[in-house]
């Protein structure tokens, strides 16, 4: 990062700060972004990542640019975390959440853009001076919900995806094998309790674009 920020100044906070980022490392290999879900061994880590579109190399600098993306954002205002939240796959970044101000967002995004690897910058993250979602229980149910699905569905391959929820508005990210699987997992948002929206971000296997 080549923000200059006065940072976390307490050593114990800084030491807590280091375990949460190499936790969201580790859960990066395991799944496309956040801070979310469950840390294993590192063999299985490995072979989980192995099979994901991006494969183990890719899913290595993913890792990294998350690591970097929570730091700056731990860093620059540790409130803003519990609000925010990130994926990222093959160098493509997808923020999301809820922030106060402009200048919040803007400093958020900006971290994003000089971060070594990052290729785009996708911002959904919302503004509203309350700071909050108001909705977290009903969005994390709604993401729950959703993962499940796809999780079950032989035809999906769900490892390649990412599932966010804001305010009842449903984010799509990663990679679809083909347009078939990509219309089945955007209908499954679609019929999906309580959604309102579905914002797609998902990139086909053989979009150009992967490899520019």
């Amino acid at each position: 990062m080549t923000s200059q920020s006065s940072g976390i100044r307490n050593p114990k906070a800084r030491v807590r700060a280091r375990g949460v980022i190499a936790a969201c490392a580790a859960a990066a290999l395991f799944a496309l972004g956040g801070c979310a879900g469950a840390v294993v061994g590192a063999g299985a880590t490995a072979g989980t990542a192995a099979v994901q579109e991006r494969g183990l190399d890719g899913a290595i600098v993913d890792a990294r640019i998350q690591a970097t993306l929570n730091n700056g954002w731990l860093e620059y205002d540790k409130s803003l975390f519990p609000h925010l939240a990130s994926s990222v796959y093959e160098g493509r970044v997808l923020l999301t959440g809820v922030v106060k101000t402009e200048d919040q967002r803007g400093e958020i995004v900006r971290q994003a853009h000089v971060i070594r690897g990052v290729r785009e910058v996708i911002n959904e993250i919302l503004v509203d001076p309350s700071g909050t979602t108001g909705t977290f229980a009903r969005d994390s149910w709604i993401s729950t919900q959703l993962r499940t699905k796809l999780l079950f569905d032989r035809d999906v391959l769900a490892i390649n995806y990412s599932v966010e929820t804001v305010r009842h508005t449903v984010y799509l990210f990663g990679i679809a094998q083909d347009k078939q699987e990509l219309d089945r997992v955007i209908n499954y948002a679609r019929n999906t309790e309580y959604v309102s929206r579905v914002v797609n971000h998902v990139l086909l296997k053989t979009d150009p674009r992967r490899r520019a």
